[in-house]
């Protein structure tokens, strides 16, 4: 006669005199490790320095080097360019050749071509210069982001540990502008590309030293054919959304779009065939690996879009200089710190889900401070970017360490760049829908509003772009000039406001999905509840035991 007592679980039948061992805790990292980790930020700083720096050279070195309007731009894209394209790669080489000995390959690399690019004495020398910048930047990311999962085993140092990392971004995006102001002002153009050869050279001495080596224990050869779809997949696709960003949608950068997209169907067809794919998308299961890595590729969207709109304004509507404007984004970084700070103090104590879509709301809240803002509310702008800041620096912590946590040790180097290359996409995306929408919003208003008196020749150039707007007004009598400056900043305000609208709704629904699907997620394991997808089936085990 069947008992009518609920089934006790198989632990219960284990003899009364025998006790079941708890799963041993992860060891703790020491001092050795949290040097690893100030080591480690020392590059992601310079990363972000040094693309700001170039910004601010770019009028000093096409004095010296006379590049025409092409090889200007790819002086300032190509380092961008291969980084996207070659994160993947470089991310499964670490996996395959050892984490710590690509790094430091890396840096090597990247101090040889940061001196070749500070000598350069043309234009061609300088692009060349930039690219092979750009293959040795692909080799720091995930390099770096993937031996902080080795470094660091237990989930709430691990936390700890990213957030510090990714602050380091923060820290360089603020400083950049200053120190590269300060080295242009004493020092030629080739100076500020000498600011990371100290710093890499240190890596190179302490590297071997505190960091730990960690590569795959298989030792399978890269997929060479993966490699080459992987950066025909992304090169394509950035090179054309950078274009529509600046030129609009034309023939060349839609065909480059679709070139690229056709390539990453090939691409991830190939990896369900490969018994050691480069991407393996079995992560793609784990909720916590796919909301993680779409919530990223939002947050990197609405930054890179609005970031641009937001220092257009403080110098062209505001009518403040670079460095005026730079020091009034540091209320924004500050906010970041703030924010990080703040998050990994709590997510000690709360459910990890929870303290993202916290940070999420205060993003939203930032941005629809943002889109309240008019042409004089500049008190307004500044605030809502720092609470903006202040909610998507920790998002982004807690969410890039879950991707890296989804994945398995061995695999923690190809997570790290998948990751990385989301970041890419919803940056170069980011500024081609959100740019495209600003753009039409300022261009429709300015048409709509056009004073009397702007002649056709000065009306067509000034509904482009403010700055087009602003340099044919000084051109003009000074009462139509000054009408038309108005309705220029009055229209690029507006369109901020729509594109500000339009990310806070986007972030405002990422923190949702966040706290609805990912609420029972730990980083450092599997969703409670559900199973794991790298555990055995206990059906198949039970069948083989019969």
């Amino acid at each position: 006669m069947p008992s009518d007592r609920p089934h006790r679980p198989a632990e219960s039948a284990v003899s009364p005199g025998l006790t079941v061992s708890p799963e041993p805790s992860p060891p703790r990292a020491g001092a050795r490790e949290w040097l690893g980790l100030a080591v480690l930020a020392l590059p992601a700083m310079l990363i972000v320095m040094d693309m700001t720096v170039l910004h601010l050279a770019v009028p000093h070195l096409s004095a010296d080097l006379a590049p025409n309007s092409t090889e200007l731009l790819w002086i300032t894209d190509i380092y961008g360019f291969l980084v996207a394209g070659f994160l993947i790669t470089m991310g499964n080489l670490g996996d395959r050749l050892g984490r710590r000995r690509l790094l430091l390959v890396g840096a090597a690399a990247f101090a040889v071509a940061s001196v070749l690019a500070a000598y350069a004495d043309s234009p061609a020398g300088l692009i060349a210069a930039r690219a092979l910048l750009g293959l040795a930047g692909a080799t720091l990311m995930p390099s770096t982001l993937s031996l902080l999962r080795t470094m660091f085993p237990d989930d709430r140092q691990r936390t700890i540990a990213i957030s510090a990392w990714m602050m380091s971004f923060t820290v360089g995006a603020s400083i950049g502008p200053l120190v590269g102001g300060v080295v242009l002002e004493h020092f030629w153009w080739g100076a500020v590309f000498l600011l990371g050869v100290p710093v890499m050279v240190l890596l190179l001495v302490l590297g071997p030293v505190l960091l730990p080596e960690h590569r795959t224990p298989s030792g399978r050869r890269l997929d060479l054919a993966s490699s080459l779809l992987s950066l025909a997949a992304v090169l394509p696709a950035v090179y054309g959304l950078k274009e529509m960003t600046r030129d609009g949608v034309d023939v060349i950068s839609a065909l480059a779009v679709v070139l690229g997209v056709v390539c990453a169907v090939t691409f991830l067809r190939r990896q369900r065939r490969l018994d050691d794919p480069l991407v393996d998308l079995g992560l793609f299961r784990e909720a916590r690996f796919r909301v993680s890595l779409g919530t990223l590729a939002a947050l990197s969207f609405v930054m890179f879009g609005i970031n641009l709109f937001i220092v257009q304004s403080l110098q062209l509507v505001h009518g403040l200089s670079p460095l005026e404007a730079g020091l009034w984004i540091l209320p924004g970084s500050v906010g970041g710190v703030l924010g990080t700070v703040v998050a990994t103090v709590v997510v000690g104590r709360a459910r990890h889900a929870y303290v993202m879509a916290a940070a999420l709301a205060l993003a939203a809240a930032g941005l629809a401070l943002v889109a309240c803002t008019g042409r004089d509310d500049f008190a307004l702008l500044v605030t809502g970017l720092a609470v903006m800041s202040a909610g998507i620096a920790p998002a982004l912590n807690l969410g890039t360490d879950l991707v890296v946590s989804s994945a398995p040790p061995d695999r923690a180097g190809a997570a790290s760049a998948v990751s990385e290359t989301s970041n890419e996409f919803g940056g170069a995306l980011g500024l081609a829908v959100l740019g495209s929408v600003g753009i039409a919003v300022y261009r429709t208003r300015v048409e709509d509003t056009l004073p009397e008196g702007v002649p056709p020749e000065a009306a067509g150039p000034a509904a482009d772009t403010l700055a087009k707007a602003l340099e044919q007004a000084r051109q003009l009598p000074d009462e139509v000039g000054t009408a038309l400056a108005e309705t220029g900043r009055v229209a690029f305000a507006g369109g901020l406001s729509v594109m500000a609208t339009a990310a806070a709704v986007l972030v405002a629904c990422c923190g949702v999905l966040v706290a609805t699907t990912l609420r029972h997620v730990r980083p450092g394991g599997p969703p409670a509840g559900d199973p794991d997808p790298s555990a055995p089936d206990p059906a198949q085990g039970s069948a083989a035991s019969a």
